[in-house]
């Protein structure tokens, strides 16, 4: 890849510490998933479940432990300072105007863009259009952009914990990283793998699609398709 804005943000990305999280192995265990969400609860803080009758404990520590992700740094979005989103607002536009935080995601660089779907679909997992820019997605995006020192294991553990909650708004996800997690407890019955679909791996070819398809849309509404 010779997009040197493309190298950079993924540079800042491996460099926010949610590498290990976000590039662990692309295989799943549909079974054990359905299990796991179907029998999961929280108490004292920690994820109990039940996978194939076996009982499945996940802390905090072990889950941080498992994807090497920070555990020292702010441990809310809503605390990176104010002045940090506005200086984001500005390095990541298109026309170099502040970005408008409740507008669409096209004001952004096609690198920047790119980064809000990767954290809005790999780590807030929130339904919804992903055309629109949010306070949330654009905190996270900011994190990585400034190198913001977050508190990633506590943010994603909170996030999976609201999950398994009954009643949650919070949308499923995190299929890779807790078979991973699943696939790691000696023992444990996990049945029939599958390799996660490739169109949905970042990889040179669906970067350079996901770039053309944006370039296209941008044409089209500059001519008023």
């Amino acid at each position: 890849m010779d997009d040197q804005g493309m190298i950079s943000m993924f540079q800042a990305l491996t460099a926010s510490g949610l590498a290990g999280f976000l590039g662990c192995p692309t295989v799943i265990y549909e079974a054990a998933l359905v299990d796991f969400f179907e029998n999961t609860s929280v108490r004292e803080g920690v994820i109990i479940s039940t996978v194939a009758g076996q009982l499945v404990e996940i802390s905090e520590e072990w889950f941080a432990e498992s994807f090497d992700i920070p555990v020292d740094g702010l441990g809310d979005l809503s605390e990176i300072p104010k002045d940090v989103i506005f200086y984001a607002r500005s390095i990541v536009s298109l026309s170099g105007e502040p970005v408008i935080l409740s507008g669409r995601k096209n004001q952004m660089k096609i690198e920047f863009r790119l980064l809000c779907d990767i954290m809005a679909k790999s780590i807030s997992v929130k339904a919804g259009s992903f055309n629109a820019i949010t306070v949330e997605k654009f905190s996270l995006v900011t994190a990585v952009v400034c190198g913001v020192r977050m508190n990633w294991a506590s943010i994603l553990f909170c996030i999976l914990k609201k999950m398994v909650t009954p009643g949650s708004k919070q949308a499923k996800g995190f299929a890779v990283q807790i078979s991973l997690l699943l696939e790691n407890i000696p023992n444990l019955e996990l049945g029939k793998s599958s390799e996660f679909p490739a169109s949905k791996i970042l990889t040179e070819k669906t970067v350079h699609r996901f770039v053309s398809l944006n370039d296209k849309v941008d044409a089209e509404e500059a001519i008023g398709v």
